[in-house]
């Protein structure tokens, strides 16, 4: 627990980690997320995320550097939550930390997380910090389930 996490806001150069992070295939295993090439990913990120002025986004750092990120947008009524660590973070408890940083920021609730099924750390994350498990969804023919941190938590 030596290492210093910390949110802070996102600057390009923050871009390049958060692709090369989106690519890395057992990141791509875990969450059955299909990386996007390259002009998507950076499009996405300015109209979709740092263009979108109802989106809280944080870069999550470990040690001063980039580790990656969290973020909370809007989809129809419903407030979700979603974020993406290098796998060289994953299993040390920074998940942990970073989100429950982000979390003292970000405070819609309900606030809602859909990981898929089989991506039982993210899962177990979530619920360690207060989320509780609502609804079984389906993207595709994937599995996910939904969780649901409540007014209160």
């Amino acid at each position: 627990m030596d290492d210093e996490v910390q949110l802070r806001a996102v600057v390009q150069t923050d871009l390049e980690t958060f692709f090369a992070q989106e690519h890395d295939p057992e990141a791509v295993r875990r969450s059955l997320f299909a990386p996007r090439d390259r002009e998507a990913f950076m499009n996405h990120w300015a109209r979709n995320i740092l263009g979108d002025p109802t989106v809280l986004v944080r870069t999550a750092t470990v040690n001063g550097e980039p580790a990656g990120h969290v973020v909370a947008w809007w989809e129809a009524d419903r407030r979700f939550v979603g974020y993406w660590f290098g796998r060289q973070y994953w299993g040390r408890g920074l998940g942990t930390r970073l989100l429950t940083l982000f979390l003292q920021e970000e405070h819609t609730r309900p606030l809602h997380a859909d990981p898929f099924a089989g991506n039982t750390g993210s899962v177990r994350l979530l619920e360690r910090l207060g989320f509780r498990r609502s609804e079984t969804v389906r993207h595709g023919e994937n599995t996910h389930i939904m969780l649901v941190l409540d007014a209160g938590s």
